[in-house]
């Protein structure tokens, strides 16, 4: 690292932290605006509204616009350079165009790094406030918001083990009980055994369910034997906490937890589990995104153009656009179809990899 690429890597850091705060200054002031209703009826003063809300909000807007900024800074400064001539001075005192590149992928590895390990450790636990503020003052308040059509909201089919099945039904998450329950365990595609009771609630004593009014049958080739029992211990690979719908519970979760989540539900056969595997392959295909779109910046912003920083940005906005739609598209068709999650993941970074290489290519050296 010589002189001029500390030059450059310094401009790089400082236009990426003033966007940084620039665009989240203009966040908390549109969503403060949003939710001041929200703030009143939770009778929140200031310091509250930081600690409670704000402190797990700005570092959500900061990992979901992470490479944007990135992008922009790259732009802004880089085409500040171009119009002042700095870029072909470099190149003409006999720098290759690759070894100028050399200060941009330093800063776009840099920062992916700081992304890598903020989206696996530190923004889940910033969420974890956020979206404990949505779901206790935001979402109660919505009467629309947990609605279900033609389903039970509190009601659950799990498989606890691979061949042991249990149905819950109505579970109070408040008494950590429920006013129906059954079990069926199956063997060569033939149900063994089988337990059904009226109630079932947790007990902390035992750290057990206990089953009141509850019929065991176990069936084998010599019949079915069927025993009452007006309380009953069973033992199942289930906790209470485990039955509870959480709609933000995919940003809640480090990526360790969230892997272990996802083996975890595969194993119950629990549907619908697209939405994790896309959050997991995404942060690390975000943080790759960065370094991506630092090189597209740098390619589109280190040509000299009569309409100065302006055309850049007007080229780089358009293809952020492009960027951010193909993301969409592809998370879309993995959450609600059968897309790969992998494949929707990366999709964005594959399909604009071509689009740095052209530009790459194409910009004057």
């Amino acid at each position: 690292m010589k002189k001029i690429d500390w030059y450059i890597l310094k401009k790089f850091l400082i236009t990426f932290i003033f966007c940084l705060l620039l665009f989240s200054v203009i966040a908390v002031a549109i969503d403060s605006s949003e939710k001041s209703d929200d703030f009143v009826k939770a009778k929140f003063n200031t310091w509250q509204i930081i600690n409670e809300y704000y402190l797990g909000f700005v570092p959500y807007i900061w990992s979901l616009l992470f490479p944007l900024f990135v992008f922009i800074a790259v732009i802004f400064f880089t085409s500040r350079m171009a119009s002042r001539s700095e870029i072909i001075a470099i190149l003409a005192s006999g720098t290759s165009y690759n070894r100028f590149l050399r200060s941009y992928l330093v800063g776009g590895i840099l920062l992916s790094v700081v992304l890598f390990l903020g989206s696996r450790y530190w923004i889940p636990r910033a969420n974890v406030i956020r979206s404990n503020f949505q779901t206790n003052h935001v979402d109660n308040n919505d009467p629309t918001k947990y609605r279900v059509f033609g389903n039970c909201s509190r009601c659950f089919y799990l498989r606890t083990d691979t061949n042991t099945f249990v149905g819950i039904r109505d579970f109070d998450t408040s008494t950590k009980s429920s006013r129906g329950f059954f079990l069926e365990r199956i063997k060569d595609n033939k149900m063994v055994y089988n337990v059904r009771a009226e109630i079932i609630r947790w007990d902390t004593a035992y750290d057990k369910w206990q089953l009141i009014n509850a019929t065991e049958r176990d069936i084998d080739s010599m019949g079915e034997r069927m025993r009452h029992h007006d309380t009953f211990f069973i033992a199942l690979n289930l906790n209470p906490n485990e039955l509870h719908r959480d709609n933000y519970l995919k940003d809640k979760l480090t990526t360790p937890e969230l892997i272990k989540l996802i083996k975890q539900e595969e194993i119950r056969g629990t549907e619908g589990l697209n939405t994790y595997k896309v959050e997991r392959y995404r942060r690390t295909a975000t943080p790759a995104s960065v370094l991506l779109l630092t090189m597209i910046g740098v390619a589109i912003a280190s040509r000299r153009t009569r309409g100065g920083s302006g055309m850049h940005l007007a080229v780089g906005i358009i293809i952020a656009s492009l960027y951010i739609l193909s993301d969409r598209f592809s998370t879309v068709f993995a959450t609600k179809g059968d897309f790969s999650p992998l494949l929707a993941a990366w999709l964005p970074n594959i399909v604009f990899a071509g689009v740095a290489y052209w530009l790459y290519r194409r910009t004057p050296k």
